[in-house]
């Protein structure tokens, strides 16, 4: 960290410069980027992507997406009897002005179950083909308006289904990613104003600024080797913005920090690097590990967000650790104005804390683990699926549409039909089937154009009930088995088996996930903290803190216990599948960031008094204002998050938020001080040969010895400086 400060401090126009350069080329490659991000939730090798790829290569519509539902309404009076051949060539219309549809309904499959009860309304199932272009817009206006166009005079139409319910009335689907970085923008800067009460609060936003711009340069030529989520791009401008700022943020505040020490601006950076920039360098590589794990996954668009997601850290702490002392060492006594707010001593408030923390340690650890404990029990309750019909729209025309099919006695399994790709002289055999397995309304086959292609036709199977999470999916491992001992059934495609494909493949690999977060991550620590009990008690309580907020994610958002009152969002019945794994390769990281920051300081602080409990109170003192402050403006990036479009995001944005305040507040303020004040000098024993091993200097617990009226304690083995402290 030296040989990096005076490097940059010797050729600190240099450096400015190559920045300026970057911040250019970022401007300019930014929009390139984007534009080569995709929309694929596929699960190579899974069977149920494998039938949906070939129903998408064949039929050109269906297998990757689930159909919408389009109704026709006879004006009041009037019912569909006598009228089918019109209200049929409505439908048909359909799929002769919309490219690339495939209709399902009573004209082309004789079912009069495509009726309400009350006989006034008609339904079809439109599927289309699923887009990987991000910008590509759905067909729902197309679908309109060649069903109006084609409707019987006075009639009503409709147009639902899954992705019209979860765009709901909403125009533009949510703010811009442009719009939610300046809202998160604006609250880091109120947060900096209050920490820094001078022009400084300005230096972490330029970083981040930095930061981001060369996240979306490095993601680019990715972007030409593998398929990148547009899921990146969101996590990229909010996340980026927030962990940025936060490495910033601690680094400027050593900085301000060693200035008020008396040392002059060149040593008051190289310090700063020396200690606040170490932290800055862990934190982020295990930021970046929590998200490289995600490479495991047989998932590719998870994939793409464990190396995408990974860029954001390293990139964050390659800008703190040049372009920050490079700013600092030239103007930043000149923009530390008006000098407000000084860093000569641990904050009093925060000092206070500490202290009754430490001396109440037994009551606050358990006061701590049974406030987690209730989160984390709430956890047992999740179902893994998707969001519920109910907590996609509360209005709109597909919203309208849908609530005419329901009352008039639909089954909701229309929104997630199975789709049995077969060999087209077993169709009806298969259908009649599928059928009489429990669960499910009804099995057709549909004639006509673009029915059978290639020797095939589709099964398409609707259930009772849609089948979004697994408490509803049991009719479709039923049809599974059925077809398994079919003869000319090629796979099952749909919604339903795309989760049981997930579950297996995904779910199946956690372990393994797991296995490789906590091993970097606590060798990593190791090497940070110079301990052997302090890497395992940072890896537990991180474990602990995922499994609160997965608990808050059941309450808030699978039981409605919030989400209605202040997203107007219903329960959802279930979590998204693959929202846990996201927000656990997330969490993981950026709540290990305040892990690091505040354990470097209480193990700088040991090293220099030899006392744990004293260590613990000086350094949360100089660390709970930055910790809390930091993890605010995480919040605030995490809070524009959820203003995006769709529940998913706003489930994946609220629960890193949440768990993000949690972290700073109940583990990281009142455990993490609690817990090392209780294991005492263990928190400093690391055995020799894993000190060799590693190439770290070696650690045991320091032993004052008496001498008359002070303590004085010896040099800290592996510390460059002696130190003494009296009583």
């Amino acid at each position: 960290m030296r040989r990096i400060a005076e490097f940059v401090l010797n050729h600190r126009k240099l450096v400015l410069i190559g920045w300026l350069l970057v911040v250019v080329a970022g401007i300019a490659l930014t929009g390139r980027t984007n534009d080569r991000l995709v929309i694929d939730f596929s699960l190579p090798g899974q069977p149920g992507t494998e039938t949906a790829n070939q129903i998408d290569e064949e039929f050109k519509a269906g297998g990757k997406t689930a159909p919408y539902v389009v109704s026709v309404t006879m004006p009041a009076g009037q019912v569909v009897t006598g009228q089918e051949a019109a209200v049929g060539r409505a439908f048909a219309a359909v799929q002769q002005e919309v490219p690339q549809t495939r209709v399902i309904d009573e004209a082309n499959t004789g079912d009069k179950a495509f009726r309400t009860g009350d006989d006034r309304t008609a339904y079809a199932l439109v599927f289309y083909r699923f887009m990987h272009d991000p910008t590509a817009p759905f067909p729902t206006d197309a679908i309109t308006e060649a069903l109006t166009a084609a409707a019987p005079t006075g009639a009503t139409v409709g147009v639902t289904g899954e992705d019209a319910l979860a765009i709901g009335d909403a125009e533009g689907g949510g703010a811009s990613v442009l719009i939610e970085v300046l809202f998160g923008a604006l609250g880091a800067l109120v947060v900096l104003a209050f920490v820094f009460a001078s022009f400084l609060a300005f230096l972490p936003l330029v970083v981040a600024a930095v930061s981001i711009l060369t996240t979306f340069i490095l993601l680019l030529p990715l972007t030409y080797l593998t398929d990148v989520s547009f899921i990146v791009e969101f996590l990229i401008a909010l996340i980026g913005l927030g962990v940025a700022i936060d490495y910033s943020l601690i680094l400027v505040t050593r900085w301000r920090e060693e200035r008020d020490h008396g040392r002059d601006n060149h040593e008051a950076v190289v310090v700063a690097m020396q200690t606040a920039g170490h932290a800055v360098m862990f934190s982020g590589i295990t930021v970046a590990i929590g998200l490289l794990a995600l490479v495991v996954l047989p998932v590719p668009f998870m994939r793409s967000i464990g190396l995408g997601g990974a860029l954001i850290p390293l990139a964050s702490v390659l800008t703190t650790l040049t372009l920050t002392p490079a700013i600092l060492g030239g103007i930043g006594p000149k923009v530390d104005w008006p000098k407000i707010r000084h860093e000569n001593r641990a904050g009093k408030a925060w000092t206070r804390w500490a202290r009754g923390v430490v001396r109440h340690r037994i009551l606050s650890t358990g006061v701590a683990l049974l406030a987690l404990g209730l989160l984390v029990a709430a956890f047992f309750g999740i179902k893994i699926g998707l969001a519920s019909s109910s907590s996609l729209a509360k209005n709109g025309p597909a919203y309208t549409a849908f609530e005419t099919l329901k009352a008039g006695g639909v089954p909701t399994g229309v929104l997630t039909p199975m789709e049995v790709l077969v060999d087209t002289p077993r169709a009806e055999s298969v259908a009649a089937a599928l059928r009489d397995v429990p669960g499910v309304d009804r099995a057709v086959v549909a004639t006509g154009d673009g029915q059978s292609v290639n020797g095939h036709s589709i099964v398409v199977v609707i259930p009772d009930s849609e089948t979004v999470n697994s408490s509803s999916i049991q009719p479709v491992r039923d049809v599974k088995e059925v077809v398994a001992d079919l003869p000319g059934v090629v796979g099952v495609a749909g919604i339903g088996a795309d989760q049981i494909d997930f579950l297996k493949a995904v779910y199946g690999n956690f372990p393994l996930m797991l296995t490789i977060i906590a091993l970097l991550t606590f060798i990593l620590l190791v090497r940070a903290f110079r301990s052997i009990l302090l890497p395992i008690k940072a890896i537990l309580l991180n474990l602990v803190t995922l499994g609160a907020t997965l608990g808050f994610m059941v309450l808030f958002w699978q039981n409605g216990f919030g989400s209605d009152t202040i997203f107007g969002v219903d329960e959802t019945g279930a979590v998204t599948f693959w929202l846990p794994l996201m927000v656990f390769a997330f969490l993981f990281g950026l709540s290990m960031d305040y892990e690091v920051f505040i354990l470097a300081r209480v193990r700088e602080e040991y090293d220099r008094t030899g006392n744990t409990d004293d260590a613990v109170v000086e350094g949360i003192g100089r660390t709970g204002r930055l910790v809390t402050s930091a993890a605010l403006i995480l919040f605030l990036a995490f809070l524009a998050l959820a203003t995006g479009p769709g529940t998913d995001l706003k489930t994946f944005a609220t629960a890193l938020g949440f768990g993000i305040l949690l972290d700073a507040t109940i583990v990281r303020s009142v455990l993490v001080p609690a817990l090392v004040s209780l294991f005492g000098q263990w928190n400093w024993w690391l055995p020799d040969w894993v000190a060799r091993v590693l190439r770290i200097p070696p650690s045991r617990p320091i032993e004052p010895a008496v001498v008359g009226d002070a303590v004085a304690v010896p040099e800290p083995r592996g510390s460059s400086s002696p130190s003494s402290v009296s009583e």
